[in-house]
């Protein structure tokens, strides 16, 4: 049964109107250095900040992973978003197996 919550109650929850999305990603690399390393999370950086989003993960020779929400507090990622990290990744040449996570409730646990 839904429970019937105050406004206040249901931005405190991040709930309802107030519900943040995010959305995972990883791929394979196959680097040779850490200077491509660095290039490649350099440039994704700048890509992800210049749709407004933030970005955590991490990052070896074989591997990049990482978890992307919006920089509002309030804000979500939209489809779009989450399309074009998509294909951003999909178009790096040392980059391979791209998956992208649908978009996700962050605040609450499966």
């Amino acid at each position: 049964m839904a429970k019937q919550r105050s406004r206040r109650l249901r931005k405190k929850l991040y709930t309802g109107e107030f519900v943040v999305l995010g959305f995972e990603f990883s791929c394979t690399l196959a680097m040779e250095s850490e200077t491509e390393i660095d290039a490649l999370v350099e440039s994704f950086t700048a890509f992800i900040e210049d749709r407004n989003l933030l970005l955590g993960g991490g990052v070896n020779s074989t591997s990049f992973g990482g978890f992307v929400v919006a920089a509002g507090r309030y804000d979500s990622p939209s489809e779009d978003d989450r399309a074009a990290v998509q294909k951003w990744l999909s178009e790096q040449a040392k980059c391979s197996d791209v998956v992208v996570s649908a978009l996700a409730d962050i605040n609450q646990s499966e």
